[in-house]
């Protein structure tokens, strides 16, 4: 069957006048913050607490740790199916570039980070819920997350992805509250003690149908393990300093959203359960809106199902069982 997918790659600048577009997923945490009166010291603070996390994490030739900053920006990739001219916004991740003050370099970071799906918001906030409504216990429908992880393959290995990007995208998420995690002797000098989960979580396995391997580390100085999703060798295939952009770009997002866990005042020991009920915590000076998140991911997924999944959805099907 030959159906044609086309990605439409769209790079906007995430700093202090950043303003969410039309057909930015509002959940998105940067998308979040960027709301309301209290919007532009938001960005300003988050920005400032990502370049003081890199430059603390690459202290090296770094006295006065103000060598680096790092630029951000929004990919956001617009599909078009069967050359409609109707592009569906599909994913968004970030870029981060690393600037180098003393020697005037500017070195590209990772490509991923964050990521954002309108697709995964129709998996999680209508499909699954919409399965379990009237189910006696928890289950997940035939072939969950396969149209979607199909996709992001697809668009990982297009001509569009790889005229952008030179590296293999890092996705970096939260620990799951519900698992347990045990730290192993296994250490890296910029991500830290790797942690094992005691068993996989639903996110896991959707990402498992994206491509992705997944594994956790707790990088010094941090309180908490975090979730690494990539292709290939985490630990070889980026530098320290493309590593070092992610940790400091992705736990600033989390210290500021999920602070029970990444802005706790305990630092997680050899066997660790986040708590997302965990008191004794700190509060960053930026002001995030958890319940309106969730709220808006039904929204945004009855978004998807009225604008992409239903109008394509034989065409979507045909497709994704012939997709190798």
């Amino acid at each position: 069957m030959n159906t044609d997918f086309t990605f439409t790659i769209k790079n906007h600048r995430l700093d202090e006048n950043y303003r969410p577009s039309d057909s930015t997923r509002i959940t998105t945490n940067f998308a979040n913050l960027a709301r309301g009166k209290s919007r532009q010291q938001n960005l300003r603070n988050a920005l400032k607490m990502i370049n003081n996390s890199f430059n603390a994490r690459a202290f090296w030739d770094n006295p006065t740790r103000d060598r680096y900053s790092v630029e951000l920006e929004i990919v956001s990739v617009d599909l078009d199916i069967q050359g409609t001219n109707q592009a569906f916004p599909s994913i968004e991740v970030l870029k981060n570039t690393i600037v180098d003050h003393l020697t005037n370099e500017r070195i590209e970071g990772i490509v991923g980070n964050n990521f954002s799906s309108y697709v995964r918001d129709y998996d999680f906030s209508v499909l699954l819920l919409d399965h379990n409504k009237d189910q006696q216990s928890f289950s997940v429908p035939d072939n969950f997350g396969d149209l979607h992880g199909k996709l992001f393959k697809l668009f990982v290995n297009s001509a569009a992805y790889k005229q952008h990007f030179k590296k293999a995208p890092v996705i970096c998420l939260s620990v799951s509250d519900n698992k347990i995690y045990h730290r192993t002797e296994n250490q890296h000098p910029v991500l830290g003690y790797e942690y094992r989960a005691n068993e996989s979580s639903l996110t896991e396995h959707y990402f498992k149908k994206m491509g992705l391997k997944v594994r956790y580390f707790m990088p010094p100085n941090s309180v908490a393990p975090l979730a690494f999703y990539f292709f290939g060798d985490l630990l070889n295939d980026y530098t320290n300093l493309e590593l070092i952009s992610t940790i400091s770009t992705m736990e600033t997002f989390q210290k500021i959203y999920r602070p029970e866990i990444y802005n706790a005042n305990a630092v997680a020991g050899n066997c660790y359960q986040p708590n997302l009920k965990n008191q004794d915590h700190s509060l960053t000076q930026i002001v995030y809106d958890r319940e309106e998140r969730s709220a808006l991911a039904i929204k945004q997924g009855k978004f998807a199902e009225e604008h992409f999944i239903k109008p394509y959805q034989s065409l979507l099907e045909q497709w994704s069982a012939n997709y190798a």
